[in-house]
């Protein structure tokens, strides 16, 4: 499969750009927050969705542990699911974090504008701790 000539973000712009219009516009919200929590967050297409990570300075570490990964969109028709793959080890003082896997992810689900609204603050500090965990 050839290669794309598109930036990440043209990348993930194109993505949203084919999802049903209502979906569409709940993503690029939830993507702005992401993307406006920090200077070096980042987006690309990685597991098949739009995903967001770190661009910061990093020590070494295994890439298996996906230490550099802080989120990843799962869509659904009727919700839109935000996968934390380090989670569990997110400070999460609002308690909207859901499912205890083994691997360490956490859940946060959105089903409407509103449904955002009543999380944004909390979505935002849960992407500034990540980077806080990151940097130690």
């Amino acid at each position: 499969m050839p290669k794309s000539n598109r930036t990440e973000t043209e990348q993930v712009t194109a993505f949203i750009a084919q999802l049903p219009k209502d979906t569409a516009i709940l993503v690029n919200k939830i993507r702005q927050i992401i993307l406006q929590a920090h200077p070096e967050m980042k987006e690309r297409i990685k597991w098949n969705h739009p995903s967001f990570y770190y661009d910061g300075a990093m020590e070494h570490f295994d890439p298996k542990e996906y230490k550099r990964d802080i989120a990843v969109f799962n869509l659904f028709k009727n919700r839109i699911m935000l996968v934390f793959p380090n989670g569990a080890s997110l400070e999460d003082s609002f308690k909207i974090l859901e499912g205890q896997y083994n691997d360490g992810r956490r859940l946060l689900s959105f089903a409407t504008l509103e449904d955002l609204q009543t999380k944004e603050m909390a979505l935002r500090n849960l992407i500034q701790n990540a980077i806080e965990n990151i940097k130690i």
